[in-house]
């Protein structure tokens, strides 16, 4: 059971808490993706807040989760009873909150390991934190069993000066929860059912109680504000950072480097400084990257070398060079060995091999063959106002500077454009295009 019902009011935002990323994924799912390394039976998250965007959004990343709505906010007691009233198994719950990005499967299975280990009625985890404030206190015996979990509005001043603090993360027995759950009360500072009486309803009950510190008490922190999401942001990057330097990465500076969970990068890659791959990218063995590039959802093969611009959804063949300041735009591919320079914007285009775009251009909806140049400050005019068309430039073309193809047009192969020329007809193989005035 997932709780993503909050309102996320610190967040300052008009969209939910949990849809909020890091790293190319939702907080939420995050979540979904550490509890998915379990192989639970079922998934159940519990939401509230902005109820249609959570579940358009469950339905994309994780269609076998089945929504609860928790339409008057009770308290995470409240939401645990509605994601359980209609299931009636037995075995083991785990209950998450959808707002901590950065727990890991790891830690949720040695958890689970440990609850059955000590054959206890609920199991939760815990951590240690330098500073407890906002959360709820893990308070133990004098022989370090768990004695209590107190939310903080209702801590004594000395309970608020313990540095355990309770999770959100539960392991329980489904029989005994069911029990404890009808007995919680609302009569606390918020006026809710809090989940973590359950614990000692249990232990009134005398059932076994454990708790389970966790070794990186990073793991469990939630986000309800932007300068705590901005320090996840950080450590998640930091931790998908340090394992492509593992993998054989060169990353050199990971302070400056961003680089999305979804991203596959190959070994002996070097990121340069002020890098960030975002998305589906894909980046093949002994390229380089940066500095201050971004690509998103881009393709760039062995060798190539990409740096000071920004790449979307194009492929880069292998040993290309796109820099410095290049602008490749959405269906731009580069077969190999081409040349893309300074302030130039391609979109929709495919750069044959060898061929140069070296300065000042853009080219748009064009095919330009292998060995061809194209050059300075040429511009393909491939829109009339209402409508994209399309240029065809052949195989060891030459361009003059200055020039302007209107499209539809076509320049064959081993052709010529004169410098300063406006081409609005088709130029045949091996001729030259004149159109300026004398």
């Amino acid at each position: 059971v997932i709780l993503a019902a909050g309102e996320g009011t610190r967040m300052k935002s008009t969209r939910a808490k949990v849809l909020h990323e890091i790293s190319g994924r939702s907080l939420l799912g995050h979540v979904l993706h550490a509890v998915s390394s379990l192989n639970p039976i079922e998934t159940r998250v519990v939401v509230g807040a902005s109820k249609d965007d959570v579940i358009a959004h469950l339905s994309s990343i994780a269609p076998h989760a089945r929504s609860v709505f928790q339409e008057v906010r009770g308290g995470t007691g409240h939401a645990v009873k509605l994601a359980l009233q209609d299931y009636s198994s037995d075995g083991v719950v785990m209950v998450c909150a959808g707002d901590t990005p950065l727990l890991t499967g790891a830690t949720l299975t040695k958890l689970l390991a440990a609850h059955s280990s000590a054959q206890a009625s609920a199991t939760v985890l815990t951590a240690e934190l330098p500073d407890p404030s906002g959360y709820g206190r893990v308070i133990r015996n004098p022989d370090g069993s768990l004695s209590k979990i107190v939310e903080e509005k209702d801590a004594t001043e000395q309970e608020k000066k313990t540095l355990e603090i309770n999770s959100g993360v539960y392991i329980f027995e489904l029989a005994s929860l069911r029990s404890a759950l009808t007995k919680l009360s609302a009569n606390n500072a918020q006026k809710e059912e809090y989940l973590t009486d359950v614990i000692a309803i249990l232990k009134n009950d005398g059932k076994k109680v454990s708790a389970f510190l966790a070794d990186d008490y990073t793991e469990i922190w939630g986000i309800n504000d932007r300068a705590q999401l901005s320090t996840c942001s950080f450590i998640m990057n930091a931790r998908i950072c340090d394992a492509l330097m593992k993998s054989g990465v060169t990353i050199v500076d990971p302070m400056t480097t961003w680089v999305d969970l979804s991203a596959e990068i190959a070994v002996d890659v070097r990121l340069e400084p002020g890098t960030t791959v975002k998305g589906v990218s894909k980046i093949g063995a002994s390229a380089v990257i940066g500095p201050r590039t971004t690509l998103i959802d881009c393709d760039v093969a062995t060798g190539a070398h990409i740096f000071e611009s920004h790449c979307e959804s194009s492929r880069i063949g292998p040993h290309s060079i796109v820099g410095p300041y290049s602008h490749l735009r959405n269906g731009t591919v580069l077969t190999g060995n081409a040349k893309v320079g300074s302030f130039v914007e391609i979109k929709n285009s495919t750069i044959g091999d060898g061929s140069k775009v070296p300065h000042l251009s853009y080219v748009g909806d064009a095919t330009i063959g292998s060995e061809t140049n194209i050059g300075a400050a040429t511009v393909i005019v491939n829109y009339d106002g209402v409508e994209k068309h399309a240029t065809v430039i052949g195989d060891h073309v030459r361009i003059g500077s200055d020039s302007m193809l209107v499209a539809p047009v076509t320049i064959g192969d081993g052709a010529y454009t004169a410098a300063g020329s406006v081409i609005t007809e088709d130029v045949p193989p091996g001729a030259l295009g004149i159109g300026r005035a004398k």
